[in-house]
């Protein structure tokens, strides 16, 4: 079958097309025939050598952590009825950049009629993220929510969450075309985080107070930025480090600001709740609150290009493989 595989640490050319043999179900498992894969920013990370929170893989590897597809094969201990499926999956860490792959039944996730494989793969890690970020900050009506990289994956459904849950929302992103994006989405203020004086605006939007919740994707220096005009009385939510450095902010210095800090150990715990929050979301997708936003897709054979465009924050929205 063909794979990606990247053939040592480094930039996007490591990843190089190949062939590896079928995969086959051991017990407890599927087979999935691969028709999306999904690319997060960790996984760059990952691929760069660089990321601090995962196992770094043995070379040569298979990036990709999920998958969607139909099921061609199961497993011992795995129900037959699974056949034929069309469903979401895990893969782990690795395995999803290929033709063909493995996922534990465990970690299946039915698609529902309607729904289009690329939009279930867009939604399910994402959608699950970004629901239980909201549930932890608690938004509530009335609440000026401020979106770091409100274009992107996570951020774009963070804006329609945070928008259906009655709260006011700043966009903030990087470029004109992503701030188009937020504003289309619906967020009632956009400003851009490259440009000097940024948070300065976000007071202006907020009345002078800050946000009441802070979506903070970014760290570095934006996320720090965005923590000193949270409200006072606030949450300022730690979820991604594309800027390469998480924010880390002192607990004394929170309690002086008035600051409640979810950092970014809080996704450690989402496991339990991911596939109820995916199901959440969907729900919301159906009824026509919220939607996934593609941005682009590219084949198999391009992966490099794909990783390119999360890498260069050139991307808008969700990036896919199509196999």
């Amino acid at each position: 079958m063909r794979v990606v595989q990247a053939i040592r640490f480094g930039g996007p050319e490591v990843l190089v097309p190949g062939e590896a043999p079928d995969p086959v179900a051991e017990p407890g498992q599927v087979v999935v025939d691969v028709a999306v894969a999904g690319i997060s920013f960790v996984e760059t990370q990952i691929r760069r050598g660089t990321d601090r929170w995962h196992e770094r893989p043995g070379l040569p590897y298979v990036p990709g952590g999920l998958v969607a597809g139909l099921v061609s094969a199961v497993g011992a201990q795995v129900d037959p009825a699974w056949l034929g499926r069309r469903v979401v999956a895990s893969t782990g860490a690795t395995g999803g950049f290929a033709e063909r792959a493995v996922a534990l039944v465990g970690k299946l996730f039915p698609v529902p009629d309607g729904l289009g494989l690329p939009e279930a793969t867009a939604l399910h890690s994402d959608g699950s993220t970004a629901q239980g970020l909201v549930e932890h900050a608690k938004i509530g009506p009335g609440d000026w929510v401020l979106v770091e990289a409100a274009a992107g994956g996570v951020g774009s459904l963070l804006v329609q969450l945070a928008r259906a849950a009655g709260a006011q929302v700043v966009g903030a992103a990087r470029g004109s075309r992503k701030l188009d994006v937020a504003r289309e989405l619906g967020a009632d203020v956009v400003v851009d985080y490259s440009e000097p004086g940024w948070t300065e605006r976000v007071l202006e939007a907020t009345g002078g107070t800050g946000p009441d919740v802070v979506f903070d994707g970014v760290g570095g220096q934006i996320g720090r930025a965005a923590f000193e005009v949270t409200a006072r009385g606030g949450r300022f939510s730690v979820h991604g480090a594309s800027s390469g450095e998480a924010t880390v902010i002192d607990r004394e210095e929170a309690r002086h600001r008035g600051v409640e800090v979810i950092g970014i150990e809080q996704l450690f715990d989402f496991g339990p709740n991911s596939v109820r929050w995916a199901e959440l979301v969907i729900n919301q997708v159906a009824a026509g609150l919220i939607r996934p936003i593609i941005g682009q897709t590219f084949p198999l054979e391009r992966a490099a290009d794909a990783h390119t465009a999360v890498e260069n924050r050139t991307a808008v929205g969700k990036t896919l493989l199509l196999i």
